[in-house]
């Protein structure tokens, strides 16, 4: 059924031939899987027919009983809705926005909510799209769509009419029991019979941050670099009214231990060496100090940047690795180039990390965040900890207030 909502471009290849016509149609990026798993098992983003002829002849083995979907890949926020449908009325219990940008699995991104860059017409946006979905596919129970904002535009990106990971974190903040109201709507029963209308449920005055939880120290030759197959082994919530204790908070409960001063390996793509050039300004504002390798270096200074050189592993010791296993690094932040490899750079520093204890950092949207995080621990902001129910009071009141 048409409903007359935007979707990225794309198709379906049964073989490399078939890829390659679509990628050439639609454009790169594109973003491809196979078209039978789960988890964004071997989902990836290329960038050129290189990379997809890459793919298509070493990641899959495509064929009519075997498809792999090539779609379009949006840059963009990427926004997360979970609802309840009763067949007519559809209640969201939140809007939840994404922190790392598209192309990051949605299981390991770190998600706000309520969403905090949405204007009020793309609020409105969200929530006709969800209604329209919900009531075209005749959802009774819960569904989860993610969209991407691109441009200004929304875009759906997948549907799933079923419960997902978030439906925990949502129901504990906004206090509506959503599998418990979900079974009810599969048995028959309307979301008005218990008290709740359709449309968007009124949010409180306090942000709370779903947190990832990696296991990667346990899960040798395992990358740490983020992408759109799924690697995170669970999550943590953060909450408070300020959205950087929210998120200090959250990242804390992950495990997370990034200091508060001390020194950064940066050493990061092409691609990203612009974006990082103010996130790596900050940092050096709060005192810390910077080394990176040839590159990155290079740019550093260009800019102005106070930054110590460091040899790659092929350009001999003392190199990048050696500072790892010597603890003379604190942070380091490291983002994806051409390949993920074990003897690539990129995977030895990102494990060597991983087997000391160090946090890495491979999205520029997380590592501002934490800058962000970081800025406001050093002027002083403090938190309280205060008990869930007290939260969920205050949302309860409110919601009442709205007439819910």
């Amino acid at each position: 059924m048409e409903v007359g909502i935007q979707k990225p471009g794309g198709r379906t290849a049964t073989s490399v031939e078939g890829a390659r016509k679509i990628a050439d149609e639609i454009g790169f990026p594109v973003l491809v899987r196979p078209s039978y798993v789960l988890g964004g098992r071997a989902m990836e983003i290329v960038y050129n027919q290189k990379e997809l002829l890459e793919y298509m002849t070493s990641a899959v083995k495509a064929s009519s009983d075997h498809p792999v979907l090539v779609d379009k890949y949006l840059f963009g926020k990427e926004i997360e809705v979970d609802a309840i449908s009763d067949g007519e009325d559809v209640l969201i219990p939140g809007i939840m926005e994404h922190i790392e940008r598209a192309g990051v699995h949605s299981g390991d991104s770190i998600a706000v909510y309520p969403a905090r860059s949405l204007n009020e017409k793309q609020v409105a946006d969200l929530v006709e799209y969800t209604t329209k979905l919900a009531r075209a596919l005749n959802v009774k129970g819960l569904i989860n769509i993610q969209y991407v904002l691109h441009e200004g535009g929304l875009y759906v990106l997948e549907v799933n009419p079923r419960s997902s990971r978030t439906v925990p974190y949502l129901s504990k903040i906004t206090g509506v029991p959503m599998v418990n109201v979900a079974t009810k709507m599969i048995l028959g029963k309307k979301l008005k019979d218990l008290g709740y209308k359709s449309g968007l449920y009124p949010a409180p005055n306090y942000i709370a941050v779903k947190m990832p939880v990696f296991s990667f120290a346990k899960l040798l030759q395992v990358d740490t670099s983020l992408g759109p197959e799924m690697k995170s082994t669970g999550e943590v919530m953060g909450v408070d009214i300020d959205f950087s204790l929210a998120l200090y908070k959250a990242l804390v409960a992950a495990g997370c231990d990034i200091p508060r001063k001390g020194t950064i390996l940066a050493t990061v793509a092409d691609k990203d060496k612009k974006e990082v050039i103010p996130i790596l300004q900050g940092f050096v504002e709060l005192g810390f100090r910077l080394v990176a390798t040839c590159g990155t270096a290079k740019t550093l200074k260009a800019a102005g940047l106070p930054v110590e050189k460091v040899n790659k592993i092929r350009e001999g010791s003392p190199h990048i690795i050696d500072l790892i296993k010597e603890g003379k690094i604190d942070l380091v932040i490291n983002t994806l180039t051409k390949g993920k490899m074990p003897e690539r750079d990129g995977f030895g520093i990102r494990r060597a990390a991983v087997e000391h204890a160090i946090p890495c950092l491979t999205s520029l949207d997380t590592t501002a965040v934490i800058l962000r995080v970081l800025s406001s621990l050093e002027k002083g902001q403090d938190f309280d900890m205060i008990p869930l129910q007290e939260y969920l009071t205050y949302g309860r009141e409110k919601a009442l207030a709205a007439g819910q």
